[in-house]
């Protein structure tokens, strides 16, 4: 594996996030996330999987790998009591990152206030746990939007901008991702999380590309930089 490939298997958000998801299929995906020669920054499943993530990866020695959860998901709510409810219980539950689906409808229709005010509440529920802020970016379309809602959810705390839920008709794309890594670039803080529509390493070099280009070489690192798919990992080992 050349080492571009290493740095953006290093950054995957290795996702599952189906509704017939079962405990069998959760400690498979972790099984397979503890066996990669280079493993993923986290596994990402729901609130009620959890725990049985946690135990998969500690019982394969693999308790570096984060696991991450989505509240307010799919549809981003606009309801700040709801996600900051599901963040806590998520967070109690065990979950190590966040990701937060941004009520997008509501700021679109006008509603400025609410949207920040869940980043907020939620981020302080976070404390140092990284709280990703989904902007659903494939419904947001022009790259004006895209930066003024991007720029409401990094001020009002999110540690990171995510493109999709990957529910949209339209998850990630090159566009979108130029417009939140050059949002990120003016703050000087903040990460980005390609998702949605991401399933082969090809693909993930684009962003990964664009962001060592718009933030700096070296810049997307686990700690700043995501990938999130559910099928790209073994590709880099042909499988």
């Amino acid at each position: 594996m050349n080492p571009a490939d290493a740095r953006i298997v290093a950054a995957l958000d290795l996702t599952s996030l189906g509704e017939d998801d079962t405990p069998a299929a959760i400690q498979s995906l972790c099984s397979k996330a503890a066996a990669s020669a280079v493993r993923p920054a986290a596994v990402c499943v729901y609130p009620e999987h959890i725990v049985t993530a946690h135990a998969a990866l500690d019982g394969a020695g693999a308790s570096e790998i984060a696991v991450a959860t989505v509240v307010n998901f799919p549809d981003g709510a606009n309801n700040p009591g709801r996600a900051f409810s599901e963040t806590r219980r998520a967070l109690a539950a065990g979950a190590d990152e966040i990701d937060l689906v941004f009520s997008w409808r509501a700021y679109v229709a006008g509603d400025r206030e609410s949207g920040p005010l869940i980043v907020q509440r939620c981020k302080e529920a976070c404390g140092s746990r990284p709280l990703k802020a989904i902007i659903e970016t494939g419904e947001l379309g022009d790259p004006l939007l895209i930066r003024e809602v991007c720029l409401a959810a990094l001020d009002a705390g999110a540690d990171f901008v995510k493109t999709s839920t990957g529910r949209s008709r339209v998850g990630a794309t090159p566009e979108a991702a130029q417009a939140i890594l050059e949002c990120l670039r003016e703050r000087g803080r903040g990460g980005f999380k390609a998702s949605g529509g991401i399933r082969t390493l090809a693909q993930a070099r684009v962003y990964f590309e664009l962001a060592e280009r718009i933030c700096g070489t070296g810049w997307a690192t686990p700690a700043k930089f995501r990938i999130g798919s559910s099928s790209m990992l073994g590709q880099e080992q042909g499988q």
